[in-house]
């Protein structure tokens, strides 16, 4: 079972109380974009095995969307953060890399 902290509420939350709402830090692409592009936004997702960032939402309790980093092989959370933010804070980063020193990152956007 996840235990997951909202960062908005401060509750510790079991995943039963959450939503996952796959993949974080998806770019979507404009109007004018091509039509592969559209498609890779709808339809292309990473499933990683390590590090992963996703999406929840805290649904009976404060019902906010936020950012989690967690290790999909261990159940491992790293940290959450709110979900307004185009990448993930420094100090989730930090605490990823102390615990895995050789981690790149795959689906987090550039720092």
């Amino acid at each position: 079972m996840l235990l997951i902290e909202c960062p908005y509420c401060g509750v510790k939350a079991e995943e039963t109380e959450l939503a996952a709402g796959g993949e974080a830090h998806l770019t979507r692409h404009g109007p004018d974009s091509a039509e592969e592009a559209f498609a890779a936004y709808l339809f292309d997702r990473l499933n990683p095995k390590g590090v992963h960032f996703e999406r929840w939402r805290h649904v009976n309790g404060c019902g906010k969307w936020f950012h989690c980093a967690r290790d999909t092989a261990t159940l491992e959370v790293f940290g959450t953060y709110s979900a307004q933010t185009s990448a993930p804070p420094q100090t989730i980063l930090d605490a990823i890399r102390a615990r895995r020193p050789d981690w790149k990152p795959a689906n987090a956007p550039a720092e």
